[in-house]
Order: C-alpha cells, then sequence, then structure tokens
C-alpha cells in the first residue's frame, strides 16, 4: 500500500468513525478528535504523500487546468437558508496532493465529501477529462462564499488552495497577499520545508450565522498540526486562528502566523524596468506594533541580493504587510487593480513572550512571483517530541493597522544627495530622502507648531535634517541627507514629534550603497 493510499484510508477511516459515533460531537470535540490525530501522527515517522493522479491531470498546464470550472449550482450548503456557500478545487497541475474533506453538520454529525466529477465542466483542453473515471480522486481544495459585496450574491472571500496557503479579502477588496498555516526553514540554506493541510474539516453554520469554523490536519518531515479558524466575513474579514502543533523533528526556525506577499517596484524602490505603471506591487511595506507600543513602517524592496531584516521583540502587540496606496492613481494597472489589494494584520491572542519577526525579501524579474514574506520567530526553538499552541487573529484592512491613530508614512522617495547647479557636486553615494506622513495626529497641526525628526542611523552621517508641512496643509515632510559609511548599510529610524512625544510611525529602512539604483 503507498503512502498516500494509507494516508488516505486513515483519513477516511476516522471520517467513517466518526460518523459512526452513537452521539454527534460537538465542535470542541472535534477539535480534540483533530488534535489526538495530529499529536499520533507526530509519534510516527513522516510519510510523503505519493503523487497518483492520473497522468493526464498531473500533465495540465495553467491553460489546461483554467478550464476545468466547477458548478456553481452545485456548491455546498447552496440549497440551506444560511449565508455560506462552498465551491471546490479540481486536482491537477499544481495540486498534485489531493486533500480529504469532511462536512460538519448542524446535528454534530461528521461525514466524508467524496470527489465528484459531475460537480465540474470540463472544457477546451480539459474537454477530454470527462471521459476519465476520476471517482474518489479527492479535492485540491476549497472556497468559500458569503454576500459580502452585495445581498443578492455570493461572493467568493476565502480559499483554501495548496500546501498551507490560504487568502481572503474584505469588502471591495480583491485577491493579492496569502497567509500560510506555518513556514519552516524559510531563506536558510538547506532549503526550505512546505508543511501542507492533508485534511479540512467544515462545520455548516445556521441560518442566520454570519461566522464560519474549520479545522485543519496538517502534516510535513518535522511537525504535524490542528488548526481551527473562526471565519468572520466583512468589510474587514477577522479570522481567529488556533494552531495546536507537535514536532516530529527539531526545528530552530519556526515561523509563526506566516504571510507572503510579492513587491516588484515602487515607491523608494526604484527598478529599472519598461513600465508605465509607477508601482507594481501586493504590498507595499511591514508594518510592526511592539511589545512596548511602539509602531513601525519598513517599506518593502526587489533587492538585487536577498534581504534578511530581523525586528527583535517580546510580547508583540502585532505585524502586518501592507498595501499603501489606495487609490488608482497610485498604479495605473487598469487590470491588475492593486490598490485593491487587501492588507493583513496578525494579532496574538496570548503572550508569545520573546523572538523576532523576520522579514524576507527575494530578488525576482516578475509580477507573477512572490517574493516577500514575513512570520514570527519564537526565541525559543521547538523541539522533537514538544508541542506548542499559537493563538492570534488574522484581519484584513486598508492603508493603516486596526486602531492605528499616529500618522502613517504615504510616501518615501530617494535621489542622489547633491544640489541643483552646485559646482562641486558630492559622490553618487550621497542621498537626499523624504519621508511624508499624514493621518489624525497632524490633522489641523499649525505650521508653526515645533515638530520635529527624531532620526538616527547605524552608520553614515545625517546632513541637513529638516521638517515642514506641505501645501495641502495634511501633509508634513521630513527630509535629509544621507553620507554613507563606505560600503557599510545604513539603518534609519525616523519618527515626527511634538514636545517629545510621537505623532508618527516609526519609518525604518535600510540603506545598501552597493544596490543604489
Amino acid at each position: 500500500m503507498t503512502s498516500l493510499i494509507r494516508f488516505l484510508a486513515f483519513s477516511l477511516g476516522a471520517a467513517l468513525a466518526m460518523e459512526a459515533n452513537a452521539a454527534p460531537e460537538t465542535e470542541e470535540a472535534l477539535f480534540k478528535t483533530v488534535t489526538d490525530r495530529a499529536e499520533r501522527l507526530a509519534e510516527s515517522p513522516y510519510e510523503a504523500p505519493a503523487g497518483e493522479l492520473p497522468s493526464a491531470l498531473a500533465e495540465l498546464d495553467y491553460d489546461a487546468y483554467r478550464q476545468i470550472r466547477f458548478r456553481p449550482e452545485r456548491a455546498l450548503w447552496q440549497d440551506t437558508e444560511g449565508l455560506f456557500q462552498v465551491q471546490l478545487f479540481h486536482p491537477g497541475f499544481l495540486y498534485d496532493h489531493p486533500v480529504e474533506l469532511n462536512l460538519v453538520e448542524p446535528s454534530g454529525e461528521v461525514r466524508h465529501l467524496p470527489f465528484d466529477p459531475s460537480r465540474f465542466r470540463y472544457e477546451g483542453d480539459a474537454a477530454g477529462l470527462a471521459e476519465l473515471d476520476l471517482d474518489d480522486l479527492g479535492h485540491a481544495g476549497f472556497r468559500l462564499h458569503y454576500p459580502l459585496n452585495s445581498g443578492d450574491y455570493h461572493d467568493e472571500f476565502m480559499v483554501f488552495l495548496g500546501a498551507s496557503y490560504f487568502r481572503m479579502v474584505g469588502r471591495g477588496q480583491g485577491y493579492g497577499l496569502s497567509s500560510r498555516g506555518l513556514a519552516i526553514d524559510t531563506a536558510e540554506p538547506r532549503g526550505e520545508e512546505f508543511p501542507a493541510f492533508r485534511e479540512f474539516w467544515l462545520v455548516e453554520p445556521g441560518p442566520d450565522d454570519t461566522r464560519m469554523t474549520v479545522y485543519a490536519l496538517l502534516d510535513s518531515p518535522s511537525v504535524t498540526g490542528a488548526y481551527r479558524f473562526d471565519i468572520a466575513p466583512g468589510s474587514q474579514t477577522v479570522v481567529d486562528t488556533e494552531a495546536r502543533l507537535f514536532a516530529r523533528e527539531d526545528i530552530a526556525k519556526l515561523g509563526i502566523a506566516p504571510l507572503t506577499s510579492m513587491f516588484m517596484h515602487g515607491g523608494i524602490a526604484g527598478y529599472p524596468a519598461d513600465d508605465y505603471r509607477l508601482r507594481v506591487h501586493d504590498s507595499s511595506g511591514l508594518a510592526l506594533h511592539t511589545g512596548s507600543g511602539e509602531r513601525v513602517w519598513r517599506p518593502l524592496s526587489n533587492p538585487e541580493k536577498l534581504h534578511l531584516s530581523s525586528f527583535q521583540d517580546a510580547s508583540p502587540q502585532g505585524f502586518g504587510l501592507v498595501q499603501r496606496p489606495r487609490h488608482f492613481d497610485g498604479y495605473l494597472d487598469a487590470e491588475a487593480r492593486y490598490e485593491q489589494r487587501p492588507s493583513e494584520w496578525v494579532t496574538p491572542l496570548d503572550d508569545w513572550g520573546k523572538g523576532h519577526v523576520e522579514l524576507v525579501e527575494i530578488p525576482s524579474d516578475s509580477e507573477a512571483n512572490d517574493n516577500i514574506t514575513a512570520y514570527w520567530i519564537p526565541e525559543q526553538p521547538l523541539a522533537a517530541g514538544e508541542s506548542r499552541t499559537f493563538r492570534y487573529r488574522l484581519r484584513t484592512f486598508g492603508a493603516t493597522p486596526p486602531d492605528q491613530r499616529l500618522a502613517h508614512v504615504i510616501r518615501t522617495r530617494q535621489g542622489w544627495g547633491a544640489i541643483p547647479g552646485q559646482s562641486d557636486p558630492p559622490p553618487a553615494s550621497r542621498r537626499h530622502f523624504i519621508v511624508d506622513f499624514q493621518g489624525p495626529s497632524l490633522q489641523g497641526l499649525d505650521v508653526d507648531q515645533p515638530v520635529e525628526a527624531r532620526l538616527t542611523t547605524s552608520s553614515g552621517e545625517i546632513l541637513e535634517p529638516r521638517v515642514q508641512r506641505l501645501p495641502d496643509g495634511d501633509t508634513w515632510r521630513a527630509d535629509f541627507r544621507l553620507a554613507p559609511q563606505d560600503d557599510a548599510p545604513a539603518d534609519m529610524r525616523l519618527a515626527l514629534t511634538l514636545h517629545g512625544e510621537p505623532l508618527t510611525e516609526t519609518w525604518n529602512y535600510v540603506w545598501y550603497p552597493d544596490e543604489r539604483r
């Protein structure tokens, strides 16, 4: 028996066993069942699921795969009076390790959802697949629908598809960045390990419920996990998450609540592309809310070499990848509509103790590739045989993190630090930076108020710092010049203050002289 068949037999057997229970399980008992599964699984050696899809599915290209379409009239729960519906993804193309889906009925009864090819239309280059015997393949994943933007249409607002990836949007937004269940050894020389959700339990909501619950079983060579997602779609879609992890092997670099995105060019990070668009990115910056209460903003870049940045903290209050600006004129892309991409915020629901947020920026030459990721790494590694639980809230939003009252960075630009017409200009390594802020704490602030820049750098020299209010009356600008020290990177921090109190989040940026553009 192959490892995939063993895994699916165990999975289906557990589901059937639950069906046979005289007393249906409560949701708390179901989560314990999934947790017990994960714990037992971690006590056994890892067995990778075998790629046993029919070759006609495994060899599908992107275009042919897109011609397999789910029939909306076959959506799960569409015959009920509830607000939620579920549509399914067909296995094939990149998705060659199907997942098992189970439905939890209002009575608490759990039943396995078999793959049914009649739920799909096979069109164009995929038409021949309709002649194959595709029964009980499993599914690639699923997407959740809800009347998010209007009362008479069930919008897709969340999707689970591929490894432990999932994406979600709030009202008026389009898909952009992704979340993951877990990150292991990201950007390490030995290579990254990608845990995957192997099985899901979808709890059918009641007729008037505006939130729903999904459970998931995660598996990988180093770790297993039981996950609970309490999902509430809305203007800001909110997902309360609990991850119960069990380590098979020692894990030195455990990434909690990973966010993955794309940044090509825009703002401070120029890019030598022949492109009419001002910006091309799903996220423009990393935002942090530290345990000490400081708000930090780090603009993203598309570096020439891989960059890893570490933000040490204790008991963090939150972090996220943010998309700014939020207007079409900032991008000029009428197809991608990058201004509608969601930002996403992670709020710990327990004290996560000491550790750091790690930001990974990977060189990329295509906006089709994700090249940005950020996650929390606990100070204490997870050792083989240990277990740990993390609880956190994921939330979509717009330009600023939830509950932020300090003014935020709306624009960062940089260029050669020479004065036009200067007879003896400085070297090209001298840079002129401008950082513009807007927000409630600056509104109505008179121009003669003694607003100052709190500005530091890890190397080099700061020259000619200045703060001024711009003509629109709402924007305040800090500008300065940086004289780098040889080839040393300059880690800079800047915030506007009034009488020593912060008015703005802290702008943080690392200038690498060898990557001057």
